[in-house]
């Protein structure tokens, strides 16, 4: 029995050991599928980086400036770029990835700037969540801020 449980103990020290942990390179790639796939209108793209149970949320200040944090379904945000994402003419820029992992979990923190129609429209910062699954690394969360107004843009 004992000789049992120092298998299992030792395959299951392996599979941690020989996990590999999220790269930048990898969480670029990652994440620019998700985005261009959002940009795009492609959910088929996006849904193939996102985990099943996917969730999302919005922080930020409102006109009367108290904090909001939305709830945001993934089917809603699947719809929204699927119909409302193909009409707009915008691009949220990603202006830097700081990647930070353990095991199978993985966090990137992704400011970014948006532009609508060409013109600076407001920035903020995403927050990426992965974990590592049996297919492979999927975002399980996306917090977002939103800031208009306070951002150092000409």
């Amino acid at each position: 029995m004992k000789s049992v449980f120092l298998l299992f103990s030792i395959l299951m020290a392996a599979q941690s050991f020989g996990q590999e942990s999220l790269s930048t390179e990898n969480a670029k790639i990652i994440i620019n599928i998700f985005m261009d796939g959002y940009r795009a209108g492609d959910t088929l793209k996006m849904k193939s980086v996102m985990h099943p149970n996917m969730t999302m949320n919005r922080a930020y200040l409102d006109t009367e400036q108290e904090n909001i944090l939305m709830y945001i379904r993934a089917s809603n945000l699947l719809l929204y770029a699927a119909t409302k994402g193909k009409e707009l003419n915008w691009d949220e820029q990603l202006t830097d990835f700081i990647v930070n992992s353990d095991g199978n979990l993985a966090h990137v923190w992704a400011p970014y700037e948006y532009y609508l129609d060409g013109k600076f429209n407001h920035c903020g910062a995403n927050s990426f969540t992965l974990v590592y699954t049996d297919e492979s690394w999927k975002i399980l969360n996306i917090i977002d801020s939103l800031r208009i107004g306070s951002c150092k843009k000409e």
